[in-house]
């Protein structure tokens, strides 16, 4: 650790390091913000920008835009319910309807604190328990991964529906049905194209996510009368009481979205959504979630930015990415001749506690950077809806096309927009389908091959891990039956009265 003190004095006294950190976290935070603009597509473009840098001030800017996006996606989800970034979805549950009671400069504040204590905590996580953590990553074979993306899939449905959770599950059921859409990785064979060659790579997942929440938004935005303004108050400088009175949950948050970090292919959206369910299952608030509940916000941003430092554990010590933000950081890290393994602390003892220390600083730069990039998109709420909204509508078209400067991404998310604000309008939840997109691929490619492994169902769903997994989604969907509720109800105040 205290290497990793020596390394953070080092690059504190380098003033070029320094200035093009904070420019980096806070183009991470506007590109995070801005729809369409991922973390994955704007490190992939730093990394053939960088090449030339030394590895020090080329590992700087790409670890400070990776913290900076994760982050601002929750900016545009709390003001205009749009996640900027998939990962911000659970935000935008609970920080839209804040906004909409004039707290955006406070919900705002207190994601930009998460979101800080929450790198925080992954980093810790990763200077100390990192083999560890990698090892018990390893156990996780296909099954395994199959089981625990239905989990996170079925848990953003339950979250995320506020009447009747079956809803949420048939939105996560129809993004995983759209996902199989395309060429069949496994085989190679075309699924639901109908002979057309659009069809054929499939629909990528951010025109989707652009058209199910901006177009659908603008469309609802639009068609309703012009009313007044809602005054935002508050500072966006949370107190100090609130971040230590929600301490336990930030902690809880912190090790749930590390935890899910860890394991490949997972990345910062599951953790967020389970960090977010996790707090709803043991809030005594559970009514506020969906209305504007802080510890929903605190969760789902905690969780989310704690699965960076998770994803960089199986990255750097076993060469196998968390996340696809780490997975294009590790061509950063083989373009900058380092190795990432289980030989890496060995060959260079030395970067990981300079990894540690650029994290740290990156996290300390987004506090500030976070309030100059918010205070501007704040100034967004003082536009007339019928002046922002199409305003909203070119940023969504611009930001489809940049991912494949390909037209027919524009067609998918007008299209998508259009017939899923429809569900809109009928009180299904729009984030399950998004993440159903996401992780619909991980669930099909991963149940299939692990059958091809074991030969049958019974040898692959035997393993501790993979058991251990059915029993929290058998809950999960058994949890939902009116019987069972209503047992468990009679069973819980007999109980009570008993006592």
């Amino acid at each position: 650790m205290s290497e990793v003190f020596n390394n953070i004095a080092q690059l504190v006294t380098n003033p070029e390091i320094m200035l093009w950190m904070f420019l980096s976290v806070t183009v991470g935070v506007i590109v995070g913000a801005l729809p369409g603009l991922t973390a994955t597509m704007s490190i992939a473009i730093l990394v053939g920008l960088t090449y030339g840098l030394s590895s020090e001030l080329t590992f700087a800017i790409i670890l400070s835009v990776y913290v900076g996006a994760i982050y601002g996606g929750s900016i545009t989800a709390i003001l205009l319910n749009i996640p900027g970034t998939a990962s911000a979805a659970a935000t935008a549950l609970d920080g839209h309807p804040l906004a909409q009671q004039g707290k955006a400069n406070y919900a705002i504040g207190i994601t930009r604190t998460a979101s800080f204590l929450g790198t925080l905590f992954g980093l810790m996580l990763l200077l100390t328990v990192a083999p560890l953590l990698a090892n018990a990553a390893l156990k996780f074979t296909s099954i395994e991964m199959a089981l625990l993306a239905l989990l996170g899939v079925l848990v953003s449905g339950f979250v995320a529906s506020p009447d009747m959770k079956i809803k949420g599950w048939i939105a996560a059921f129809i993004g995983m049905l759209i996902s199989l859409v395309g060429i069949d990785l496994l085989h190679g064979h075309p699924r639901f194209t109908f002979d057309q060659p659009m069809l054929m790579t499939g629909f990528a997942f951010v025109p989707i996510m652009i058209g199910v929440f901006g177009i659908a938004q603008v469309l609802d935005n639009l068609r309703k009368p012009a009313g007044s303004r809602i005054k935002q108050t508050g500072s966006i400088f949370p107190p100090i009481k609130d971040t230590v009175k929600h301490l336990p949950l930030t902690l809880r948050s912190g090790v749930i979205g590390t935890s899910v970090g860890v394991v490949p292919g997972a990345g910062e959206d599951m953790g967020g959504w389970l960090a977010y369910f996790a707090a709803k299952f043991t809030s005594k608030k559970k009514e506020r979630f969906g209305n504007g509940s802080v510890e929903g916000i605190i969760a789902a941003e905690t969780g989310n930015n704690a699965s960076i430092g998770g994803a960089l554990i199986p990255l750097l010590t076993l060469s196998i990415p968390g996340s696809a933000p780490a997975a294009v950081l590790l061509g950063a890290l083989l373009l900058h001749g380092v190795r990432p393994g289980p030989m890496l602390m060995t060959e260079q003892p030395e970067f990981l506690p300079l990894f540690g220390a650029i994290l740290f600083l990156a996290c300390c730069f987004l506090l500030v950077a976070g309030i100059v990039v918010a205070k501007f998109f704040i100034r967004a709420l003082d536009i007339p809806s019928k002046i922002l909204m199409p305003m909203v509508a070119v940023m969504s078209v611009i930001g489809a096309y940049a991912i494949s400067i390909r037209i027919g991404d524009v067609y998918v998310m007008l299209g998508f927009g259009l017939v899923f604000y429809i569900f809109h309008k009928l009180q299904y939840p729009m984030a399950p389908l998004v993440l159903g997109v996401i992780l619909g691929p991980m669930i099909d490619e991963n149940l299939r091959r692990a059958f091809w492994v074991h030969g049958d169902m019974v040898s692959a769903f035997s393993r501790p891990i993979a058991l251990w997994l059915i029993g929290l989604i058998l809950m999960l969907v058994v949890s939902q039956m009116r019987w069972v509720r209503v047992v468990f109800r009679r069973l819980f105040f007999k109980r009570r009265e008993h006592e």
